[in-house]
């Protein structure tokens, strides 16, 4: 069944009104038609079941049949700093990042970033946002997460003094790791993780200094050094099996 995102002004008693692109993707690509089943979010977690009642080229109207007790949100808050990578390396991060169940993704510009224009970047957000929004359709995430603004290094002190937890994969760390750290922490008193990872170059060292002042983890990933792509994979994905919902219940 397909999903759809709508936000709650776009909700209206028991009808809901899909705009935008994804009317053309329904009737165009999907070709769905009235009576066709879909699942209807309102941006804010909560799920409908829903059956289409007309489709033209301006709108798509939903009736709602049921509120759905449904919730794919991981119990622990993880969110990705992510150092500047080359080319278009973020689209494939804010992707796999939001099916891994991410709740904030943020661009950060370190030391050794190779970016010919930050303002440039900025105007990328918006893409990186759809792409979020497309691939928690495919993934049937219950809440969007956003893709902020990126951000100087020096200036993400200010987002992590509410973070429980702060991992750094770092490739000059050798004894600390994740499976480590998870086996000495009462994963009770752990609600927010945040992830920071470098760009190509990694971080200067006066940057992980930084980070061990304000309390961060400086873990490693293993023998094998990673691409700065690879290591938000790898790093999300053990933290969400140590913390989060990451392999199941059981």
């Amino acid at each position: 069944m397909h999903k759809f995102f709508v936000s709650k002004e776009n909700i209206m008693e028991n009808t809901a009104y899909i705009l935008g692109e994804d009317v053309r993707h329904i009737y165009k690509v999907l070709r769905l038609k009235p009576g066709d089943k879909v699942s209807i979010n309102d941006c804010c977690g909560e799920e409908f079941l829903g059956s289409i009642k007309t489709i033209d080229r301006e709108q798509v109207q939903v009736e709602i049949l049921e509120k759905l007790n449904l919730d794919n949100e991981s119990n622990i808050d993880v969110y990705l700093f992510q150092g500047f990578p080359k080319s278009s390396k973020m689209d494939l991060i804010v992707q796999k990042a939001t099916e891994l169940g991410v709740k904030g993704i943020t661009p950060i510009f370190t030391d050794r970033v190779v970016v010919k224009n930050k303002q440039g970047e900025l105007k990328k957000v918006d893409r990186w946002n759809r792409i979020v929004k497309e691939s928690c359709k495919q993934c049937k995430r219950s809440i969007i997460p956003k893709v902020n603004n990126p951000m100087e290094f020096k200036n993400i002190q200010q987002l992590l003094k509410n973070i429980d937890l702060i991992i750094v994969p770092y490739e000059n760390e050798q004894n600390t790791g994740i499976k480590n750290l998870a086996q000495n922490i009462d994963k009770n008193k752990i609600e927010s993780i945040g992830i920071i990872v470098g760009p190509e170059g990694g971080f200067a060292e006066e940057e992980i200094n930084t980070l061990k002042d304000i309390g961060a983890n400086i873990v490693t990933l293993g023998p094998r050094i990673l691409r700065t792509e690879t290591a938000g994979f790898v790093c999300t994905s053990l933290l969400m099996y140590e913390f989060g919902d990451l392999g199941g219940s059981n």
